[in-house]
């Protein structure tokens, strides 16, 4: 019997050298399954991700595992299969995780496979607890909130004092005393 040879045609290593080039310098990739969604849903999803510059690509999973392996990412074979859309995030890969699993709980049949994030592999269960945690930005602001409330307070005490007329003792007349 005669062995399955692959014919490797230039559409095919252009189709791979695009997606390397799409993916080039992004270290951070979420893999969904986009089964039963229509081309308005598939829209939707990337209009709302590409406010976070983030490229949601329809890919041919065999030309996906080929560029993942030549950009040196491997174990990613479990998540390409059947219908795979990748989220490729060059930024907050928090913030994309979250919106992709509020389209998932919005009614749309969007599914997350699993994700690597900065080259660690997530399954699905974790890149959910993942998306559940504070972002980047939020952390940013509940830090900053923290640091303003004590001078806030002062302010607000001092403030208290001139309202009430300065009825504080003056230096001069608690020597006086």
């Amino acid at each position: 019997m005669a062995e399955y040879i692959a014919k490797i045609n230039d559409s095919k290593k252009e189709a791979v050298a695009d997606l390397k080039s799409r993916f080039d310098g992004i270290s951070s990739f979420i893999f969904t399954d986009y089964r039963g969604l229509t081309v308005a849903q598939i829209t939707e999803i990337r209009d709302k991700l590409r406010t976070s510059d983030t490229e949601f690509k329809v890919v041919k999973n065999r030309f996906a595992k080929i560029a993942m392996k030549d950009m040196g990412i491997t174990e990613v074979d479990d998540f390409l299969k059947g219908p795979t859309a990748v989220a490729a995030v060059p930024g907050e890969s928090n913030e994309v995780a979250k919106a992709l699993f509020e389209f998932a709980k919005g009614g749309m049949p969007l599914t997350v496979k699993g994700a690597v994030i900065n080259g660690e592999l997530f399954d699905a269960a974790k890149i959910e607890a993942f998306s559940k945690l504070p972002g980047r930005t939020q952390l940013i602001a509940m830090l900053m909130g923290l640091m303003k409330a004590p001078v806030q307070k002062l302010a607000a005490t001092l403030q208290a004092i001139v309202d009430k007329g300065g009825e504080a003792a003056k230096p001069e007349e608690a020597k006086a005393e």
